[in-house]
């Protein structure tokens, strides 16, 4: 493949990250070709490739082993992220994997080893690390310009909705969990992400089960080895008027916070405001969607050779972490790491 050839991709599952993120972002592209969409909703799949002029729909197992494909995104359900982006590695595609790349520490370190072993790209769909905003956030922790970090407190609040009907995200065998796994993985890498991923040394951490089979929240504490306390509170049925991520860090010479964005340090004696100016998305797009814009491009930049391929170790610690809170849940205690 050459730089001026388009990026061939597959997409398995259409559903909402597929219909508001992917298929519109990636069909705009004059480096990318839509080449084949797979879903178990057949029906789904067709029109949506009539609407996004994509020439082939076919089955996850026929896509995965079709050789006219640079890339495969998986948006599937959590249970099947794994075997999926394995065998795709194993097949010489580049993978995007929506979170988590794995339900378990274990099977995200396979995962990893399979893309290292195919000199492939892989990479999971954290689009966070791409909002300006919490860039700008990061670098301030990565300069030492707000001192040496004591806490982070970081939160994932979705409004309740009422559900007509149950789908994956309720089934834990094929969700991994609730809203631990659908909110705090994500809420947890920004955090960890921005905070330099500190190794952590403790974790406790308390669901609210409700009637459903999996939580609808959850509140975690974990303590680093150089003793940052970490705060994360997560839920899928917050009454609010609007969903609410929110993320603060304090530091021993300043603290910041987002969004909006806002910094400020110890100059002179005395707190001053420093916040660096932000542009606006251009054309109405929101923040999510434009930093999804940013990693998609970053993606294609890694598979065409531009921008440097990095493996995601870090969700390796991130699953490990996941996987010890829902043991503190359980056992009602602290749990070393």
């Amino acid at each position: 493949m050459t730089e001026r050839e388009p990026v061939r991709v597959g997409i398995i599952g259409t559903g909402a990250i597929s219909q508001i993120v992917h298929l519109p972002i990636f069909s705009e592209r004059a480096d990318v070709d839509l080449v084949a969409l797979a879903d178990a909703d057949e029906l789904k799949a067709t029109t949506l490739a009539r609407r996004f002029a994509v020439p082939r729909v076919m089955s996850a197992d026929e896509l995965l082993d079709f050789d006219e494909l640079d890339v495969v995104v998986l948006c599937t359900p959590n249970n099947l992220h794994e075997d999926m982006a394995v065998r795709a590695l194993q097949r010489g595609k580049h993978v995007l994997v929506e979170r988590p790349l794995a339900p378990t520490s274990e099977g995200t370190a396979r995962v990893i080893e399979a893309a290292q072993e195919a000199g492939c790209v892989l990479q999971v769909g954290m689009p966070h690390r791409f909002r300006p905003e919490v860039i700008a956030l990061r670098s301030f922790v990565e300069g030492g310009e707000l001192g040496d970090l004591y806490a982070v407190r970081g939160s994932w609040l979705t409004r309740a909705y009422p559900m007509t009907r149950s789908t994956w995200r309720t089934n834990p065998q094929v969700a991994g969990g609730g809203a631990l796994v659908d909110l705090g993985i994500p809420a947890l890498d920004l955090s960890l992400w921005v905070a330099g991923f500190p190794r952590a040394r403790r974790v406790s951490c308390v669901l609210a089960q409700g009637e459903g089979e999996v939580e609808h929240a959850a509140t975690l504490l974990v303590e680093t080895d150089d003793g940052i306390a970490m705060t994360l509170e997560v839920s899928n049925r917050a009454f609010a008027s609007e969903d609410r991520l929110y993320l603060r860090v304090m530091g021993s010479d300043g603290a910041g916070s987002l969004p909006p964005l806002e910094v400020f340090r110890q100059l002179g004696g005395r707190p001053l405001e420093v916040t660096p100016r932000q542009g606006r998305p251009s054309g109405g797009e929101n923040p999510y969607t434009n930093a999804y814009r940013r990693l998609l491009d970053d993606f294609v930049r890694r598979v065409t050779g531009v921008a440097e391929n990095t493996m995601p170790v870090e969700q390796v610690e991130v699953m490990r972490l996941i996987e010890a809170a829902y043991r503190s849940a359980a056992s009602g205690h602290e749990v070393e790491l």
